[in-house]
């Protein structure tokens, strides 16, 4: 198996973690893995609320360059450990 990275070790936590996480805390989590992963925002009509802060969250961040929003996630995931 390859090595674990500092990121994917951050995803791990907050994928078994999301439920104590702060919810602007998740939206940035997950704009910061969109950027991340090379992905951008699809829209979800089913929700249009929740889409638009999505859509909002990953604006901000969309200048950032993936190896960046890598860290930055892992940053914040480091953050939020410290405060478990």
């Amino acid at each position: 198996a390859a090595e674990k990275t500092t990121f994917n070790e951050a995803v791990d936590w907050v994928n078994e973690n999301f439920t104590k996480i702060p919810k602007d805390d998740l939206l940035r989590l997950y704009a910061y893995y969109k950027i991340a992963n090379g992905m951008r925002h699809e829209s979800n009509n089913k929700q249009p609320i929740l889409s638009a802060f999505k859509t909002n969250a990953i604006m901000q961040v969309s200048h950032l360059s993936f190896n960046i929003a890598q860290d930055r996630y892992s940053a914040l995931v480091k953050k939020l450990k410290q405060m478990d």
